[in-house]
C-alpha cells in the first residue's frame, strides 16, 4: 500500500474524498483527528485495512491534508437481479467475461501472488473499466421482456418496474445511485473549492463517474493509470498470469 500511496501523492490532491457517505462525516473527522495525533492504530479499526483509511486517511495526514469527506450514496443491487428476459444471453456472457477476468485477479492478491499496486494498476486499466461500465450501463439495455430476480438484492426503489423494459430499468437502479454519488462530489469539491480532488472508489463506479465528469467543463478528469504505471512487458505478463 505505501507503493500505492506514494503514486498518488504525485498527484498533488488538496481533498481525498472516500465511499462513506455525508452523513458519516462527524465520525471520520473524530477518527482523522485521533489518527494525525498518533492515537489510533488502523488495524485497530475494524475496517482498517480498507483504502477508506489505508489511503485515505495514511494519505491526508502524510499531505497535511484536512480528514477525507464522504460522498458515498449506500444502495445495493446484484448483478444477478436481472435474470430472465429477450437477450438475457447477451447480459449473462458479459457477466461471465467479466466475472472470469476479475475473479483471477483477486484471487492473486489474496494469495500473495499479485501486489496491491499490481492488483490496483491493472484493475484501473481502460478495457478492465469499459468492460465493466458496459456490462452495467450498456449491454442490459437489451434485455425486454423480463422479470427481477425474486432473490437478487435491491435497496433502491424507483416506482413500478416496467418490464418490458426490464434491462434499462436495471440500469437505472446502478446509474441512480452513482448520479446521487456525483451529486455529493461536486458538493464536496464546491464546498471546499479545492482544486485538486483525489476521489476513492470501487471499479465499478469508475466508469460512470468518469463520463458524469467528463461531460462537466468545470473539471478535468486524470485517469489513476496516469500514476499507478506499468511498463508494458509488465503489463502483458500480469495480464497473461491473471488469464487474460
Amino acid at each position: 500500500m505505501a507503493q500505492v500511496r506514494a503514486q498518488l501523492a504525485r498527484f498533488r490532491p488538496t481533498i481525498i474524498l472516500v465511499e462513506a457517505e455525508p452523513r458519516e462525516q462527524p465520525q471520520l473527522d473524530s477518527l482523522y483527528a485521533l489518527y494525525q495525533q498518533g492515537r489510533l492504530p488502523l488495524e485497530s479499526l475494524p475496517t482498517g485495512r480498507s483504502e477508506r483509511y489505508q489511503v485515505g486517511f495514511a494519505l491526508a495526514k502524510q499531505l497535511q491534508l484536512p480528514s477525507p469527506k464522504g460522498v458515498d450514496y449506500y444502495a445495493a443491487t446484484s448483478q444477478s437481479l436481472l435474470s430472465t428476459g429477450t437477450n438475457i444471453d447477451a447480459y449473462t456472457r458479459e457477466l461471465k467475461q467479466l466475472q472470469m477476468t476479475a475473479r483471477p485477479l483477486k484471487r492473486l492478491v489474496q494469495h500473495d501472488s499479485l501486489s496491491l499496486y499490481n492488483y490496483l494498476a491493472l484493475v484501473n486499466q481502460p478495457e478492465m473499466i469499459a468492460l465493466v461500465h458496459r456490462m452495467q450501463f450498456n449491454t442490459p439495455a437489451q434485455v425486454m421482456n423480463g422479470t427481477f430476480a425474486a432473490e437478487g438484492t435491491n435497496t433502491v426503489d424507483l416506482g413500478t418496474v416496467d418490464t418490458q423494459y426490464i434491462g434499462a430499468h436495471f440500469i437505472t437502479l446502478f446509474y441512480n445511485r452513482n448520479l446521487k454519488i456525483y451529486s455529493n462530489i461536486l458538493r464536496a469539491q464546491q464546498q471546499s473549492q479545492a482544486p485538486r480532488v483525489l476521489v476513492l472508489f470501487g471499479v465499478a463506479h469508475v466508469g460512470v463517474l468518469q463520463e458524469l465528469l467528463a461531460a462537466n467543463p468545470a473539471y478535468e478528469v486524470v485517469p489513476a493509470t496516469r500514476y499507478l504505471k506499468l511498463s508494458k512487458p509488465k503489463l502483458h505478463y500480469l495480464q497473461k498470469q491473471a488469464g487474460h
